[in-house]
C-alpha cells in the first residue's frame, strides 16, 4: 500500500493516440493522477466533466491531470471527444499500474464480492513524491478539493 511522503511508482502507458507516457515526463510538474473504474458511465463522467471544467486551475497551478482506466484506447479516444476532455487518459488494460498503486480492489455490488477499480486520486509533487492520497473518492466536489489543497 502506497503513503504520503512515500515515491509515486514509475510508470509508462498509452494514450488514446498510443503514444506513451511516463511519471518522469512531468517532472517539475505536479501531478494529479487519478485511477476511475470506466468510461462514459455516471460516477466517472461526472469525475472526468469536472477535472474538465477546472482545467484552467490546474493549468495555473501547473499540473498535469492523468486519468487511468483498464478501458482501452479506442474507448478513451470516445470519452474524450463526447465529453471535451482536454487531459490525458491512459490505458492499462493488464492492471499492472492500476495494482501498483493500490487501485485494484475487492468491491460489493448487490451482495456479490468482485475484484475492480477503487476510484482513487494521487497528488504527486514536481520530484515524484506522492503529498496526497483520496481513496475510494466521493466525485462530488473532489476536485474542489483537490485544487484546495494544491499551493
Amino acid at each position: 500500500m502506497l503513503i504520503e511522503g512515500q515515491k509515486a511508482p514509475a510508470f509508462s502507458l498509452p494514450d488514446s493516440q498510443g503514444k506513451f507516457h511516463k511519471l518522469s515526463d512531468y517532472k517539475g510538474r505536479k501531478v494529479v493522477l487519478y485511477f476511475y473504474p470506466k468510461d462514459d458511465t455516471p460516477g466517472c463522467t461526472k469525475e472526468a466533466c469536472s477535472f474538465r471544467d477546472d482545467f484552467a486551475k490546474y493549468s495555473a497551478k501547473n499540473a498535469v491531470i492523468i486519468g487511468i482506466s483498464a478501458d482501452k484506447a479506442d474507448s478513451h479516444t470516445k470519452f474524450k471527444e463526447k465529453f471535451g476532455l482536454p487531459f490525458i487518459l491512459l490505458s492499462d488494460t493488464d492492471k499492472k499500474v492500476i495494482k501498483d498503486y493500490g487501485a485494484w480492489q475487492e468491491k460489493s455490488m448487490y451482495g456479490k464480492k468482485f475484484m475492480g477499480i477503487q476510484r482513487t486520486t494521487f497528488i504527486i509533487d514536481e520530484n515524484r513524491k506522492i503529498i496526497k492520497i483520496f481513496p475510494k473518492v466521493s466525485v462530488d466536489g473532489h476536485s474542489y478539493e483537490i485544487l484546495s489543497i494544491m499551493c
